[in-house]
């Protein structure tokens, strides 16, 4: 992996296909905070007005229990929201900016965990100071808990027009049979790993054939670790048909065929 002097972060596959990711400013990135803090100050808020009750009877325990609870939901926001919400916040959300493993991999629990955690530092000593100065010295703009995570924060790009038929023409997708299994399994794959797998297959034909091999092997397994489908529909498709299943299955909504 390796990235030119750009805002882009370049992503090489074993096989030799590469893909690019837009990476989020500084600034853009300072106003996803800027709507998260209000957030938190508003759950904070409501949650010292009813420690408040407690400091009528017990006035030391009362400032205890707000200050923990205080850093608990300062943290706590942005674990919960960025694990179950795939790498972004309401901030985020709203600037459309992502949370992403800096190798192009699945997010996991634990970076997440990491990157909050270590976000107290980074908002020293005020204002995101020592977050903010380290985003901008860096390559690839990373805070420190983006360092300690490894991950970076990318930009999404805007919804494109994806010509799934220049791809699925005339080809059976067994897994239509099972929409069930298909809502979920676009429900746990990001905007992201969707365009890459459909990158992939467009791509496929650049590729030398034991590259190519290799890496739908990798795209199968990837998927193959978020769903299951029934034996009955993946009976006798190589990795490639069964990646080509997949994008059918989360971008048929968006063509409407």
């Amino acid at each position: 992996m390796a990235m030119a002097r750009t805002n882009t972060l370049l992503i090489r596959t074993p096989e030799g296909v590469s893909f690019t990711l837009d990476l989020a400013g500084p600034i853009t990135r300072f106003f996803a905070w800027g709507i998260d803090f209000g957030c938190i100050v508003v759950v904070a808020s409501a949650v010292l007005i009813a420690v408040q009750v407690w400091s009528v009877i017990t006035p030391d325990l009362a400032a205890a229990a707000g200050i923990l609870l205080y850093s608990g939901v300062t943290v706590g926001y942005g674990i919960l929201m960025e694990w179950f919400w795939r790498g972004q916040t309401l901030g985020k959300r709203l600037m459309r900016l992502r949370v992403v493993d800096a190798h192009g991999l699945r997010l996991q629990f634990s970076q997440v965990v990491i990157r909050n955690l270590i976000r107290v530092v980074d908002a020293l000593p005020a204002l995101y100071l020592v977050g903010g100065l380290t985003c901008i010295l860096s390559r690839r703009v990373q805070r420190l808990g983006d360092y300690a995570a490894n991950t970076v924060v990318v930009r999404m790009r805007p919804r494109v027009a994806y010509d799934i038929k220049s791809i699925t023409a005339g080809k059976y997708n067994s897994f239509r049979e099972f929409p069930h299994i298909e809502a979920r399994l676009r429900q746990h794959t990001s905007p992201a790993e969707a365009a890459l797998a459909f990158q992939a297959l467009m791509r496929r034909d650049e590729l030398d054939p034991q590259a190519r091999v290799a890496l739908f092997c990798r795209f199968a397994g990837h998927f193959k670790s978020l769903v299951t489908f029934p034996g009955d529909a993946t009976f006798g498709l190589t990795d490639e048909q069964y990646v080509r299943n997949v994008v059918n299955s989360l971008f048929r909504t968006q063509t409407k065929t």
